[in-house]
């Protein structure tokens, strides 16, 4: 598995990937309202607790956004971040690498993509699976409108990335072949010094939602995004339980069960503070998918997701 926890310390303490030149530009105002869509702007319940396993650093986790119902919905009501492309998911842009080891990693998954899991597997052997974006920035490189590992509907491997789908068919975490933004999206990870009033420093790592802001300027210009979206927010475990492969990434083992713990009393609660605006109403009493419920409903379907 990649070691992200840990290498923004010593780079820029920024996210963990970034987005492509064509998602730069744009208004930065408030987000616009599309259909299906809530505004950015509404309370949220964020919690902060020490790293259980790092007594130099502190996690600042927005409850709000893990313990929402969100879920990956492509190829079953994705509408896409590009006008007419609903079919692309959030692929279209391609995907720029973290550091020259979030390349490497995936360079040597790439290696092992056959014909039959990677449509279009000739164009990238032949000439290449990466490219420079306006900046100089290395990414994935972009082929007939979408990333270049983005497998097209009607592929008999399946739509969607082959390096996903690679993922599956080996029994692993779709994180371990993916490039580091991409297994990462919807959580957004950011890092901020902290200095106290008793001349102590900390390392505040903030865990929550990647909404359009996340893309920067550009992201309001993007067609539909799913995090705010209602028509994705309908999973029967919230957030934290479906992506427990990726919060342990980014959080440590330690650091993910106490993230849990919190998780679960913010659920337990009858009213719990600050609900997601795009999730279900309410309901009172033990929540389905959780510990404190008994009636769990299927998890999100991820397989094979962008």
């Amino acid at each position: 598995m990649p070691n992200t926890k840990k290498a923004n310390k010593t780079r820029s303490l920024k996210d963990t990937g970034r987005t492509t030149s064509s998602a730069k530009g744009g208004k930065a105002g408030k987000g616009r309202a599309v259909p299906d869509e809530k505004g950015l702007d509404f309370p949220r319940a964020w919690v902060e607790f020490p790293d259980p396993a790092d007594d130099e650093q502190v996690f600042r986790c927005d409850l709000t956004w893990l313990t929402s119902r969100w879920t990956c919905i492509f190829g079953s009501g994705c509408q896409g971040i590009q006008a007419g492309r609903a079919s692309d998911g959030c692929c279209t842009l391609g995907a720029h690498f973290s550091d020259e080891d979030d390349e490497k990693r995936v360079a040597e998954h790439v290696a092992r993509l056959t014909p039959e899991l990677w449509q279009f597997h000739d164009v990238g052997s032949e000439s290449g699976w990466t490219q420079n974006d306006d900046d100089g920035e290395k990414q994935t490189r972009r082929w007939d409108g979408a990333c270049i590992f983005l497998n097209r509907p009607g592929f008999p491997a399946g739509a969607g990335c082959s390096l996903h789908i690679l993922a599956l068919r080996e029994g692993r975490e779709p994180l371990e072949t993916k490039p580091d933004v991409c297994w990462q999206l919807p959580i957004r990870r950011t890092y901020d010094w902290i200095d106290r009033p008793d001349d102590t420093r900390v390392l505040q790592v903030s865990i929550g939602e990647y909404d359009r802001r996340g893309w920067g300027p550009g992201g309001h210009d993007l067609h539909w995004w799913c995090t705010s979206a209602t028509s994705a927010h309908g999973a029967g475990d919230p957030v934290y339980v479906s992506y427990r492969a990726e919060l342990t990434e980014l959080m440590g083992k330690e650091g993910y069960e106490a993230l849990v713990e919190l998780c679960e009393a913010r659920l337990a609660s009858l009213l719990p503070m600050a609900p997601h605006p795009a999730d279900p109403a309410p309901v009172t009493g033990p929540v389905p998918g959780t510990a404190t419920g008994t009636d769990a409903a299927p998890g999100p379907l991820r397989d094979p997701a962008p």
